[in-house]
């Protein structure tokens, strides 16, 4: 079933290649490049599911995930937290701040469509 995505990640690279590859495979996608946009385009786009960067400029994704998680309207929106600082307390933080899964960077297409498939079920 085709889901609604909202990607934010401050490199640009990165949101297009995913979004191809998540609208190749169906489904509808939103970009955001900071944090402070990705919480704005949630709010408005209310996506099925977040992925999202940990280190961006403005606001950290752990602090977009907070930020998400204590909204009611969009708490419930699963998130899947995308990093190239892949450690034990990297992933910890993104478990703890309310994210749904955590993958590493680089990362195979095939993780991300499955995760969105299953994070978004």
């Amino acid at each position: 079933m085709p889901k609604k995505v909202l990607i934010i990640d401050d490199d640009h690279a990165i949101i297009a290649a995913l979004t191809v590859r998540l609208r190749v495979a169906g489904h509808e996608v939103i970009q955001a490049s900071s944090g402070q946009a990705g919480l704005a385009q949630a709010q408005a786009g209310l996506p099925d599911v977040i992925i999202l960067d940990i280190r961006m400029p403005d606001i950290d994704g752990y602090e977009v995930c907070r930020q998400l998680k204590a909204d009611p309207r969009l708490a419930a929106i699963p998130v899947i937290f995308v990093s190239a600082n892949a450690t034990e307390t990297t992933s910890q933080e993104a478990y703890e701040t309310g994210g749904a899964v955590f993958i590493a960077k680089p990362y195979e297409p095939k993780d991300i469509l499955n995760a969105v498939e299953s994070a978004a079920a």
